[in-house]
């Protein structure tokens, strides 16, 4: 499962190192007190056209996660067990944000939904289209199932990368895919970093055992 998994999302990581922080991880989510869900979360307001986030300034009304998961005790379980994955990442590599975006069908049409997340309020949803792939990080993952790892933004952006920027703090990003058994990508993972060459093989062997693990828990 880790090695197809690595292949897939075309990381060079050693497959023990991914192995020993999922057991890491399991032991974890046996012990730790499940912490409470959040069915509605603050987001900022969208720039012109809503292709970025205008940050600093939110939304008066909080977006309802239950307009589009069921509010119900079997998803309220699996919402609390994904962020108990959140509390782990960021009590082990104190990552300034993290969340956890799942592939869900809406009447705009597919998009990643971010479920559960730690840190500054942040857009709710991405269209999963080419169109905006072009300037996200987070859609270009979803579509062709390749993690992404840029460990100095600034630097990405000056040798003419596209990004979308939702906080300018951010110096570090990486995204990685979720995938089904069948290799489907289920959705994607976003952990972002206010230091330059935040992520080392240890923290990304870390958020890979975090991909192996969730797509068990999505809603």
């Amino acid at each position: 499962m880790i090695s197809t998994y690595l292949s897939i999302a075309q990381l060079d990581l050693p497959e023990n190192l991914v192995a020993e922080q999922l057991s890491y991880l399991e032991q974890y989510l046996a012990d730790a007190e499940l912490p409470e869900v959040r069915w509605q979360y603050q987001i900022p307001e969208l720039g012109e056209g809503g292709a970025c986030s205008l940050f600093g300034y939110l939304q008066d009304e909080p977006f309802k996660l239950s307009d589009y998961v069921a509010n119900n005790a079997e998803n309220t379980a699996k919402l609390a067990k994904l962020q108990q994955i959140i509390d782990f990442v960021v009590e082990k590599t104190q990552v300034d944000w993290f969340g956890i975006y799942q592939a869900t069908a809406t009447d705009e049409g597919k998009q990643l939904l971010k479920l559960v997340y730690h840190g500054a309020p942040s857009r709710p949803l991405f269209p999963i289209t080419e169109a905006f792939a072009k300037g996200s990080n987070n859609v270009q993952v979803a579509l062709s199932k390749r993690g992404r790892v840029i460990n100095n933004v600034a630097d990405y952006l000056a040798k003419g990368g596209e990004y979308y920027t939702c906080d300018p703090n951010v110096k570090a990003e990486t995204c990685l895919p979720l995938l089904s058994q069948q290799n489907e990508c289920l959705g994607i993972i976003d952990a972002e970093a206010f230091n330059n060459d935040f992520f080392d093989k240890q923290t990304l062997a870390l958020l890979v055992a975090c991909c192996i693990k969730i797509p068990q828990l999505l809603v």
